[in-house]
């Protein structure tokens, strides 16, 4: 399952990216490197990225009902 987890999370992260290179630069970068918006492999990609950002929704809720609504940092008040 952790492995899942790490896979999932790697796929949200490279279509982050890739909307960012989308909205900064017009640019698509799974469709440069899959042969075009409409190829069978991007389809595939984009699909396998979607999925993932459901996937991710597992362990943030399960965050979220362990109680963990902030950010998990060790910070001292002075």
């Amino acid at each position: 399952m952790r492995a899942l987890n790490i896979i999932t999370l790697l796929l949200v992260i490279i279509g982050g990216l890739n909307w960012l290179l989308v909205g900064l630069a017009d640019f698509d970068l799974v469709a440069a490197l899959f042969g075009g918006r409409d190829s069978a492999l991007s389809t595939i990609v984009y699909v396998l990225v979607g999925l993932s950002a459901v996937w991710q929704l597992v362990p943030f809720f399960k965050s979220m009902s362990a109680g963990e609504t902030r950010a998990e940092a060790n910070i001292t008040h002075r």
